[in-house]
C-alpha cells in the first residue's frame, strides 16, 4: 500500500506538459515548411495531401498547446473543479480541423484526377517525405507515452494526430513511388484520395473521444478498481459496507465519492481514521494524477430510515 507521502512524490511536474507541447510546435512548423517544399517541387497532389494535413496539425497543436496551459491552471471561484474540460474541446476542435483536411484533400485529388496531374522531381520529394515520416514516427510516439503517463488528453490526441501524419507520409510514399516505378500518373491523386478517406477515421475517433469526455462516461478500468479497493475494505472488516460510488476523471485529475457503513457504536473519529485508510488506497490507484477523495460515512444500523427516499440501487453484493 502506498502511503500519502509516497503518492504525492510520484506526481510528474504538471509545467513537463508545457515544453512537451512547445517541442510538437515547433517540429509542426518544420513539418510544414518541408512538405510545402517538396510539393513546390513536384506538384504532387498525393504530397499536397500530406502538406494540407500538417497545415491542419500546426493550428490544431497550436490550441492544443494552450490547452495544456490553460488545463494546469489551479481551481479557483468561478471554475472549483479546475479547467481540465478545455482538454475535450481541444481533442474535438483537432477531430473537426482533421475532417475539413481530409474532405480538402479528397475534393483536390478528384480535381487532378479529371484534368490529369504534372508531375516533376519525384525523387526529391519522396527522399524529403521520408525524412519527415521518420522524425513524425519518433515524435508521435513520445507524445502518446507522456499523454497516457500523465492522463493529458491532449498530448495523447496530439501524438495521436503526429502518427496519423506519419501513416500519412507512408501512404505517399507509397503511391509516389509507383507512380516514380510505373509512370502511371494517376496513381497520384487516387493516393491522395485514399488518404483523405483513411484520416476521416482519425477524425472521427478524436471527436468521439472529445463527446464521450464531456459527458463524463465512467472509465471502467477505473470502476473494476475502484470497486476491488471497496470490496477489499469490506473483506478485511475495515468498513461493514459501502454503496454510492461515483468518479470521473478530467485532464489528470480524478474525483472519488462513495459512501461508507460503520458499526454504530463506533466513534467518529475510528470511523475518520478506517475511512483515510481506504482514502489512502483510493489514491494510490493514480499516483500520477491529483485525486480527490470524497467519502461519506453511515452508521450501518437505521441507514434506511436517515434516507427515507432511498438512494440509487445498490449492486449485487453493496450494501
Amino acid at each position: 500500500m502506498h502511503t500519502t507521502h509516497e503518492h504525492l512524490s510520484e506526481k510528474p511536474p504538471r509545467d513537463l506538459q508545457r515544453p512537451v507541447m512547445a517541442a510538437s510546435v515547433a517540429v509542426a512548423v518544420v513539418m510544414l515548411v518541408g512538405k510545402l517544399g517538396a510539393w513546390y517541387i513536384t506538384g504532387s497532389a498525393a504530397i499536397l495531401s500530406d502538406a494540407m494535413e500538417s497545415v491542419v496539425h500546426l493550428l490544431a497543436t497550436g490550441f492544443a498547446a494552450f490547452s495544456v496551459w490553460y488545463a494546469v491552471r489551479p481551481p479557483d471561484r468561478t471554475h472549483p473543479y479546475g479547467h481540465g474540460k478545455i482538454a475535450y474541446l481541444s481533442s474535438g476542435f483537432e477531430g473537426g480541423l482533421i475532417m475539413i483536411a481530409a474532405v480538402v484533400i479528397v475534393y483536390t485529388a478528384v480535381g487532378d484526377l479529371i484534368a490529369g496531374p504534372t508531375l516533376d522531381e519525384l525523387g526529391i520529394g519522396l527522399a524529403i517525405t521520408a525524412a519527415l515520416m521518420l522524425v513524425n514516427l519518433v515524435l508521435g510516439v513520445a507524445l502518446i507515452r507522456v499523454g497516457r503517463r500523465h492522463h493529458s488528453l491532449v498530448i495523447e490526441s496530439n501524438g495521436r494526430h503526429v502518427l496519423t501524419d506519419m501513416w500519412t507520409s507512408l501512404g505517399v510514399l507509397v503511391g509516389v513511388g509507383l507512380v516514380q516505378l510505373t509512370g502511371i500518373v494517376w496513381l497520384d491523386p487516387v493516393t491522395a484520395i485514399l488518404i483523405g478517406i483513411n484520416i476521416l477515421w482519425t477524425a472521427g475517433s478524436l471527436m468521439r473521444r472529445s463527446v464521450y469526455g464531456l459527458m463524463e462516461q465512467a472509465d471502467p478500468d477505473d470502476e473494476r478498481a475502484l470497486q476491488a479497493v471497496l470490496d477489499r475494505a469490506v473483506a478485511s472488516g475495515i468498513v461493514n459496507g459501502w454503496h454510492e460510488l461515483r468518479h470521473r476523471r478530467v485532464h489528470n485529475q480524478v474525483w472519488v465519492e462513495f459512501h461508507l457503513l460503520f458499526p454504530n457504536a463506533m466513534t467518529v473519529v475510528e470511523a475518520h481514521y478506517r475511512g483515510s485508510r481506504v482514502e489512502g488506497e483510493v489514491r494510490a490507484l493514480f499516483p500520477h494524477a491529483d485525486v480527490v477523495v470524497t467519502p461519506h460515512f453511515e452508521p450501518e444500523k437505521g441507514h434506511d430510515a436517515a434516507h427515507p427516499h432511498g438512494h440509487e440501487a445498490p449492486e449485487p453484493g453493496r450494501v
